[in-house]
């Protein structure tokens, strides 16, 4: 089945940063939106701006049995939905030592079984449709990992296998994933606005305040920036499963790659003598 020229979005995570920018572009090209967020205050503003073509919506994705309900809720709404964006998710800041298995617990719920959850509830009606389209926010860090950030990266790790799975599994339905991976962006990540899950290890202070300062002073990109480019992907015949969201990935992720291959080359012998 052929997709319509006006796409159906369903977003999570739609009430600020690149959600919210993507939300209201999508709306602004003419595209009807069924908009997610935890708090239906934070994106009512939406429905009073674009009118019937949003869909306000609350939803946490912690919640199986609310995503479920959430997505067949958008899905018998508008009819179809052609894409299907995961976005919501959040930082936890803090060296490995330091981190609890409570918060750790929390971040995986919502940055990797939340985003399963939604594929899981919306996979049957895309499957049902023979098309769509699921994307979901990474970030660059998706394959490099930092210090303070490492609980992090791994749920982006984590995120970035299982699309590369999904893609594989779902091609034949129809269905295509593409994950996005966003560099630094001037929104509340790396901002103040920070959350500061735990201080930790004093030990570390003065280590995690230098490294702070610099993920700060980073260059950022523009967030208004991103949305014709993110269209280029949904609006494409072939999208790619890696989409880099910026200008300085490559280069890091060049740099990143040729350290690993050179390593595993120079132990190859050892390597070769398990086998």
């Amino acid at each position: 089945m052929t997709q319509q020229t006006n796409k159906i979005w369903f977003i999570t995570g739609a009430s600020r940063g690149l959600g919210r920018i993507w939300t209201e572009a999508a709306l602004e090209r003419g595209d009807l939106v069924a908009a997610t967020a935890r708090e239906l205050s934070s994106i009512a503003a939406l429905k009073e701006q674009y009118g019937d073509r949003v869909l306000i919506l609350e939803l946490d994705v912690t919640n199986p049995a609310q995503v479920k309900e959430v997505v067949n809720k958008a899905h018998e709404h508008f009819g179809r939905l052609d894409i299907v964006l995961n976005n919501a998710g959040y930082p936890l800041i803090g060296t490995i030592e330091d981190g609890s298995a409570g918060d750790i617990r929390a971040l995986y719920e919502t940055n990797v079984i939340g985003p399963v959850s939604v594929i899981q509830a919306a996979l049957p009606l895309l499957r049902g449709q023979g098309y769509g389209h699921i994307l979901g926010t990474s970030s660059n860090l998706g394959h490099l990992a930092m210090p303070i950030l490492g609980y992090y990266c791994s749920s982006k790790w984590a995120f970035e296998a299982i699309h590369e799975s999904l893609a594989l599994e779902v091609a034949q339905f129809g269905i295509k994933v593409t994950i996005i991976e966003p560099g630094a962006y001037a929104t509340e990540f790396g901002s103040d606005q920070i959350p500061t899950v735990f201080e930790g290890n004093p030990v570390y202070h003065d280590f995690k305040a230098k490294f702070m300062e610099g993920i700060k002073g980073m260059e950022r990109g523009n967030p208004a920036a991103t949305p014709q480019a993110l269209f280029k992907v949904v609006d494409s015949e072939n999208p790619p499963l890696r989409f880099n969201l910026g200008s300085h990935n490559l280069t890091g992720l060049k740099t990143a790659y040729a350290e690993r291959i050179a390593t595993w080359e120079a132990w190859d012998e050892v390597s070769r003598s398990a086998q």
